[in-house]
């Protein structure tokens, strides 16, 4: 099984790039996992032209085609975000906006294989949930339009530095058993 860990925040050593890194090397124990930073790639904006909508391409050639590529290698995908103004940091909507060519809101549409599990991590600086929610539900709307199947979250409120994400090891090590539990039975099915 192969599962993908994305820090969906640009910042790379705080709490959301902790937590990122708790979960790749707990996966890492049971799963191939590759780790990354939305900020490892270079996103333009979607410009709106929707040829990708007559040719299931994207005009611009950037570093989404290279990411698409490892959400196509993965089983499992777990996408950790934290609360930028109540959603989804840009960089990383502007990577959702670009992948239409591979959602299924249209045809023809590119495809990637089937199966995959998602797992969503959300996590904000103050204590009312409503914003992790509705980040998970912006990731797994983004899912469900790939064919992923959502299959857990994690909400994770007053977390405002790498130090406050240390102190909740054990809500990411229940999160993560959760992960490998379902890996472990879908390669079970498989075989």
């Amino acid at each position: 099984m192969n599962a993908l860990v994305l820090n969906c925040c640009p910042v790379r050593a705080g709490a959301t790039a902790f937590i990122s890194e708790t979960v790749a090397s707990r996966l890492g124990a049971h799963f191939s996992v590759r780790s990354l930073c939305i900020d490892d790639y270079q996103i333009c904006f979607c410009r709106g032209c929707r040829m990708c909508h007559a040719t299931a391409e994207c005009a611009l050639d950037d570093g989404v085609r290279e990411l698409m590529r490892e959400f196509e290698q993965a089983d499992i995908i777990v996408c950790v975000s934290p609360s930028y103004w109540a959603d989804i940091p840009a960089q990383f909507k502007a990577f959702i906006d670009r992948c239409t060519p591979w959602c299924d809101t249209h045809e023809p549409h590119a495809k990637i294989p089937s199966g995959k599990l998602g797992y969503t991590v959300a996590l904000r600086t103050g204590g009312a949930e409503a914003e992790c929610l509705r980040i998970i539900s912006s990731i797994e709307h983004f899912y469900g339009h790939l064919g992923i199947k959502p299959n857990g979250s994690l909400v994770m409120t007053r977390i405002a530095s790498r130090e406050d994400a240390e102190k909740r090891l054990d809500e990411q090590n229940d999160f993560c058993d959760k992960i490998i539990r379902d890996g472990i039975a879908k390669a079970s099915a498989a075989d």
